[in-house]
């Protein structure tokens, strides 16, 4: 089951837990790259999969669970970006450039960490709120 965006889902947290526990199906990895506009190579290096293993990853339909947490978190943030400012095209340009509240470091490059994800989401309700310091 791909996973759909929570707001627009009948999804509860037990539930998107449970699917990411299974694991996500290659179809969300396809979806999130193509929102973000990225080859699998470099989508494949944020969520911190070797080449050979997105291969077979593709093959067998699904990702580990580990995996599956870290494209869920790149799939959050495109969300919560995608809701800040307001289109995909904006998002995508938005994650993808250098950020000066995170030390002038593209924000997906920041979120490859839990730790980070968290800060670019902080980032992003600054930005929503108009908070900028």
């Amino acid at each position: 089951m791909a996973l759909p965006r929570l707001k627009e889902s009948n999804l509860s947290i037990p539930q998107v837990i449970k699917v990411i526990e299974n694991g996500l199906p290659v179809a969300t990895f396809t979806k999130i790259k193509n929102d973000l506009g990225l080859p699998d190579k470099e989508l494949a290096s944020f969520i911190r999969v070797p080449k050979s293993t997105l291969a077979v990853r593709k093959k067998k339909g699904k990702f580990s669970f580990e995996e599956s947490e870290r494209l869920y978190r790149v799939q959050r943030l495109f969300e919560k970006a995608v809701d800040v400012f307001g289109d995909i095209k904006s998002a995508r340009k938005w994650l993808k450039e250098k950020a000066h509240g995170l030390g002038d470091i593209a924000p997906l490059e920041f979120a490859r960490t839990e730790i980070g994800a968290r800060e670019v989401e902080d980032l992003l309700g600054r930005i929503e709120h108009g908070v900028f310091s």
